[in-house]
């Protein structure tokens, strides 16, 4: 069974950083990519940044030159350090993992809150 378990949510000021780290378990045929996404209230999910199996990295518009999203080597491990925060990046962040096969697994989400 897999599992995504997101951790290092929490309250920030804003200007301020803090690293998510999303923990996979079980293994995933066909899988093409792991990263983050999050959903604001009243708003739709998005994607914030994934990077692929080869180690290909793609990020929204948003949190290009602040936000970096790293894995360890065994691929297990995806996090995001998220510098120079905006209260706008107030979200539910979730972990996501995307096959070639059109499934995706997510995980339970990690509240960030950026205070101004």
């Amino acid at each position: 069974q897999v599992q995504l378990v997101e951790s290092g949510g929490g309250l920030v000021q804003a200007g301020g950083s803090l690293r998510l780290s999303c923990a996979r378990s079980g293994s995933i045929f066909g899988i093409n990519a792991m990263g983050w996404y999050r959903q604001a209230p009243g708003k739709q999910r998005e994607l914030v940044a994934n990077i692929t199996t080869d180690g290909s990295t793609n990020y929204a518009d948003s949190v290009k030159g602040r936000f970096t999203i790293s894995r360890d080597k065994s691929g297990n491990t995806v996090n995001l350090q998220m510098n120079s925060l905006k209260p706008e990046d107030t979200a539910v962040y979730y972990c996501n993992a995307q096959t070639f096969f059109a499934k995706d697994y997510w995980g339970k989400g990690t509240l960030v809150t950026v205070s101004s």
